[in-house]
């Protein structure tokens, strides 16, 4: 079933923050649903394109570039497309972890970043944190993702910490739902 998240107004271009350029077409909306095993090539070319730019300041390919898109989505629920126009644009991947909400991977075709899509995204996992009953979402980001590390608080995000693991250095974070 595919959801209408809503409509995105056409922004002019020029707006001191970055989080309100829209660039959809007037009367097109982003729509989320969860990923068939046909999305899974648009899913592995969203996270190619989004996370290949930063294989140089890694030094390696980013996590989100070694998981197996086919498996995941054919063996979970876990896995969210966003769509517009009939196109995919996005990709989330969560995980219900404990007591919280992970966002295993959020990703935008870089074409279609910058146009709300990322943040609807995020707003759907926190959706899903609270239908699942917890208070929070958590998630990472490479510290060489420095466009991240500084998105993440200005969408509700704390940082919670920062160390390496599995050789990646890794900036933690949560958004309290409540």
């Amino acid at each position: 079933m595919s959801v209408a998240v809503r409509h995105v107004p056409s922004v002019p271009p020029h707006t001191d923050n970055p989080l309100d350029t829209y660039d959809l077409p007037m009367g097109e909306s982003i729509n989320i649903r969860p990923a068939g095993v046909g999305d899974v090539e648009d899913i592995e070319r969203i996270v190619t394109a989004a996370y290949e730019g930063y294989v140089d300041r890694i030094g390696r390919a980013p996590a989100p570039m070694t998981v197996d898109y086919a498996a995941l989505v054919a063996t979970t629920d876990d896995v969210a497309v966003a769509v517009v126009a009939d196109t995919v644009v996005g990709v989330l991947v969560t995980e219900a972890r404990g007591d919280h909400l992970w966002i295993d991977n959020v990703a935008v075709a870089p074409g279609s970043q910058g146009r709300g899509i990322g943040r609807e995204l995020l707003s759907r996992a926190d959706t899903r944190a609270r239908a699942l009953g917890f208070a929070e979402t958590r998630l990472h980001t490479n510290a060489a993702m420095t466009e991240n590390v500084s998105l993440y608080p200005r969408l509700g995000y704390v940082e919670t910490g920062r160390r390496n693991q599995d050789g990646f250095d890794r900036v933690y974070f949560v958004k309290d739902l409540l």
